[in-house]
């Protein structure tokens, strides 16, 4: 624990007092965050009336962009892997 908390403030620039502490709240969690997988950036050409309605969606339903296409495209991959 002190070679962490030494290594988090040299790093980082806390002091001890406070590297300590985000060690001490880092051990209280209970299970390990989930760690999203690596994503590519790829440029799609889409026509403005689809893109109007996703930006529109997006508001609505406080998705990102990317995480509504990212969707689609898994649930469209996964019913085609059905049609063989």
């Amino acid at each position: 624990m002190v070679e962490a908390a030494v290594a988090l403030s040299r790093d980082f620039g806390l002091s001890r007092r406070q590297a300590y502490r985000y060690l001490e709240e880092a051990q209280a969690v209970a299970s390990p965050p989930v760690v999203a997988e690596a994503s590519v950036t790829i440029t799609l050409k889409i026509p403005s009336n689809i893109v109007r309605e996703l930006r529109a969606y997006s508001a609505l339903s406080g998705l990102t962009m990317s995480e509504i296409v990212r969707r689609g495209i898994t649930a469209f991959l996964s019913a085609a892997r059905g049609h063989g």
